[in-house]
């Protein structure tokens, strides 16, 4: 019987090019929902006043989604990272700032666990990506 290492235990850490890939989609899918079905948005996370504004920040996300997925694809991991990092930064912010202010309702908290860990995520959670092998070497 062989003895297991700890480090064995421990699940691989994800590419950038797949936390960049898996973010954007994320912030893609969370931008379309309001624009698609502000109803459905509103019982989850309440009501708005200024709907244009939940429009804006909906598109804006949808944006910033497509960035990290065209930059993933194309190697510019720079790019991808200041994106997903500045992204998920700003929607902490606003979540542990406003919620406990009442102005968001508590669900809020549930996507500022999202952003933190995307920021944990980028800030050690990632591993370059092996170089492909060539044959014969």
């Amino acid at each position: 019987m062989t003895r297991t290492s700890l480090s064995s235990l421990r699940p691989s850490r994800l590419t950038p090019e797949a936390v960049a890939t898996t973010q954007g989609w994320f912030n893609v899918a969370g931008g379309v929902w309001p624009l698609v079905s502000i109803g459905s948005f509103e019982k989850v996370f309440g009501p708005k006043t200024d709907r244009w504004l939940e429009y804006t920040v909906a598109g804006l996300l949808v944006t910033n989604g497509a960035v990290q997925l065209l930059a993933a694809r194309s190697g510019e991991l720079a790019s991808a990272r200041l994106v997903g990092r500045g992204t998920a930064a700003t929607l902490l912010a606003i979540d542990v700032v406003f919620v406990p202010r009442g102005r968001l309702r508590w669900t809020y908290l549930i996507d500022a666990a999202f952003e933190l860990g995307w920021l944990a995520l980028w800030h050690g959670g990632t591993r370059p990506a092996r170089p492909a092998r060539t044959p014969g070497r």
